[in-house]
């Protein structure tokens, strides 16, 4: 992942961040991996769905499944479906040529397997309402980047590249609200080995909190998105889909 989240977090303090890795017995590398597994979720649920709303949007395709009888119902379960199996497929991606690169990782036991899919599960149903009810506030394609800069910058502070506690704890407090940290503890508490643990806030994987938080981001995406969707629903209509083409066109 190379983005400008990356950046600021080399710039940050590398070397402090490496100290504590060293600390334990495996490599920076292989501390990583889990984490990028966690934030990858936030970034595609969240670009993912806001990014297919504005472009349904755009070309009509929102309208349509208005216009049709529980078509919105349908639109919504097939996007949630295609997105969780896209979701699903990029973290298999990343995740199957990692256990080959990086052997410290802790698969051998069926019980990180269950936790994987649980901290997936719940980091799904927790950035995709997210997504849908920020990409319903969207009015144009190009403003997703500044959507994402926000997300970018939480990868910056969450302790994806390196542990958090190399933060101040003011930061730390920040980023423990929303569920990038969340999702890359839980995902490296269940691929990274115990002797990990000495690294994190507390010296635990907090099990429960990152289950708490997790649910509370998902009952907040999921009361707000369906009240943002049902009124960017009754805004659409033939006239405005063909004012943002026109606009479109005069851009281009």
């Amino acid at each position: 992942m190379r983005s400008a989240g990356d950046v600021a977090v080399l710039g940050t303090d590398p070397a402090r961040g490496g100290e504590d890795w060293r600390a334990t017995s495996f490599s920076l590398g292989t501390a990583t991996v889990p984490s990028v597994l966690g934030a990858g979720i936030v970034f595609n649920g969240i670009s993912g769905a806001a990014g297919n709303l504005v472009i349904d949007r755009e070309d009509g395709t929102l309208l349509r499944a208005k216009a049709t009888p529980n078509g919105m119902l349908g639109y919504l379960i097939g996007k949630v479906v295609s997105l969780s199996l896209m979701q699903v497929s990029a973290l298999l991606v990343t995740l199957v040529p990692s256990l080959i690169l990086f052997p410290g990782l802790a698969t051998g036991h069926l019980s990180a397997w269950l936790r994987l899919l649980w901290v997936l599960a719940l980091g799904l149903i927790a950035t995709l309402p997210l997504g849908a009810g920020i990409g319903s506030l969207i009015r144009e394609p190009r403003s997703m980047g500044l959507v994402m800069l926000p997300v970018t910058g939480l990868a910056a502070i969450s302790g994806i590249f390196y542990p958090i506690t190399a933060l101040p704890v003011w930061v730390q407090d920040i980023a423990q609200v929303f569920p990038m940290y969340w999702l890359g503890l839980g995902m490296r508490s269940a691929l990274l080995p115990d002797s990990a643990v000495v690294v994190e806030v507390g010296q635990s994987w907090r099990p429960w909190w990152t289950l708490g938080v997790l649910v509370v981001w998902a009952v907040i995406g999921l009361a707000l998105a369906p009240v943002l969707l049902r009124r960017m629903a009754r805004k659409e209509s033939g006239s405005s889909v063909a004012a943002r083409r026109e606009r479109a066109l005069q851009r281009v």
